[in-house]
C-alpha cells in the first residue's frame, strides 16, 4: 500500500451530505440491533422464569402426578435466563465498540458534531440505559430461582 492508503486506513471518509446521512442510518441500524438483542433476551428471561412458576405451581397441586425429574423446570427456567441475560451482555458489549468505533476521529466530521458536544452524546442513549435496566432485572431473576426466592 502506497502512504497515502495507510494514512487513509479501511475506508477514505468523503464529507458529502449523502455520508452524513448514511453515518445517521448506521447509527440508528446499531440502535435497532441492540433493541432486537433486548426483545430476545426479555423473551427468554421470561420465559424461563414462568416455566419455573408454572412447574413450581404444578407440583403443589393436589392430585397432579409427581414429576419423574423434579429439578428439570428449574434447570431449564436458570438456562433460559442465563442465556438471556448473556445476550444482554454480549449485546451491550457489541453496542459500546461499534458506537466508539463511529465517533472516532474518523467519523467525527460526519457526525457534525464538535468535540464539547460529543462526550455527553456517546454517553447517553435511552436504549443502553433500558438494556441495562433489563440486564440486572435478569440478574435479580436468575438469582431468584437459584436460591428458590419465589
Amino acid at each position: 500500500m502506497s502512504t497515502n492508503e495507510e494514512q487513509q486506513g479501511r475506508f477514505a471518509v468523503h464529507v458529502t451530505s449523502d455520508s452524513h446521512f448514511g453515518w445517521i442510518r448506521t447509527r440508528l441500524a446499531i440502535e435497532r440491533t441492540l433493541m432486537a438483542w433486548m426483545r430476545t433476551s426479555v423473551s427468554l428471561i421470561g420465559f424461563g422464569f414462568t416455566i419455573v412458576q408454572f412447574f413450581q405451581r404444578l407440583n403443589g397441586t393436589e392430585g397432579v402426578v409427581p414429576a419423574l425429574r423434579p429439578q428439570a423446570p428449574r434447570q431449564l427456567g436458570l438456562a433460559l435466563i442465563a442465556s438471556g441475560v448473556l445476550g444482554l451482555m454480549i449485546s451491550l458489549w457489541q453496542y459500546r465498540r461499534i458506537v466508539k468505533y463511529l465517533w472516532s476521529d474518523r467519523f467525527r466530521v460526519l457526525a457534525g458534531m464538535d468535540d464539547k458536544d460529543m462526550a455527553p452524546v456517546i454517553a447517553q442513549s435511552p436504549v443502553m440505559a433500558v438494556t441495562i435496566a433489563v440486564l440486572l432485572i435478569g440478574v435479580f431473576a436468575f438469582g431468584a430461582v437459584l436460591f428458590r426466592m419465589v
